[in-house]
């Protein structure tokens, strides 16, 4: 997938949810973090093995 290198789908993680580079980290917890406002920082923060690309 073109620009969606960092979002990984593999069914030995999270049952195969769309995760974030093969961690156990599910792109829809990152997507609900962001929408309810929590900011880039604070998310790095409470997930320091994320990077700011995995947010972007």
């Amino acid at each position: 997938m073109l620009g969606f290198d960092r979002i990984t789908f593999d069914p030995k993680i999270m049952a195969g949810q769309a995760c974030i580079r093969g961690m156990r980290v599910p792109v829809s917890l990152v997507l609900n973090l962001v929408t309810n406002g929590q900011t880039v920082e604070a998310i790095i923060e409470d997930y320091p093995y994320l990077e700011l690309e995995d947010i972007q």
